[in-house]
């Protein structure tokens, strides 16, 4: 878990992602409408719902990431979805230990609560980079009841061991966070670059 009081520091370019050009919020979606391959489609249409709620918020709409708590901690459920062709990119990412307390694997329930060490569901948008115990990393804000208090509990986008792949093998299945989208570090490259600029994370569990 990252500390809130790590400072800001300059973007290496090896992240750097020129901020995305601005566009009408009101404008429409491209044109994907069936849920591309691999996503449950419940879940897609949620996420695209959130994004025209939260368009004032999110305006950059081409590009995604829609996390599909559903799944296993063992299975790629992080989905970077390019809204405009329909293509799909999918990622590990552990959950937060209050959201598993048996750690099964699975997300058994979510918490916006202080010192809950869970998972939050709902609409996010990516914020500034920073230099925090995992290193480089993104903070989000909650835009959404069920997780508002995302930048007070300095729930982030960072690295961890426990989210390498390796975890899997050994273990079959991924460590657990406080509560933050914890990557490996090459996924955590990847998902920084392109949702950098105030981009959508939409995450939920479909029953």
């Amino acid at each position: 878990m990252l500390s809130s009081a790590a400072s800001s520091v300059g973007l290496p370019s090896i992240v750097y992602a020129p901020p995305p050009v601005p566009r009408d919020p009101l404008a429409p979606l491209a044109p994907v409408q069936p849920a591309p391959v691999g996503l449950n489609p419940v879940l897609f249409q949620k996420a695209k719902a959130a994004l025209d709620s939260h368009r004032y918020q999110a305006r950059a709409r081409d590009l995604m990431g829609i996390v599909d708590f559903s799944k296993a901690s063992s299975e790629a459920r992080f989905h970077l979805v390019d809204l405009m062709n329909g293509t799909v990119e999918s990622h590990l990412v552990a959950h937060g230990r209050g959201s598993d307390p048996d750690h099964s694997g699975f997300v058994e329930r979510f918490s916006n609560d202080f010192g809950s060490y869970a998972t939050s569901n709902g609409a996010y948008t990516t914020g500034d980079y920073y230099e925090g115990k995992y290193g480089l990393s993104m903070k989000v804000q909650g835009l959404d009841w069920s997780n508002s208090n995302a930048e007070a509990r300095a729930i982030v986008i960072h690295n961890a061991w426990y989210a390498e792949p390796e975890m899997i093998a050994q273990h079959g299945k991924l460590g657990r966070s406080e509560g933050c989208f914890a990557f490996s570090r090459a996924s955590q490259w990847d998902v920084m670059r392109r949702l950098a600029g105030g981009r959508m994370i939409y995450a939920d569990k479909i029953a």
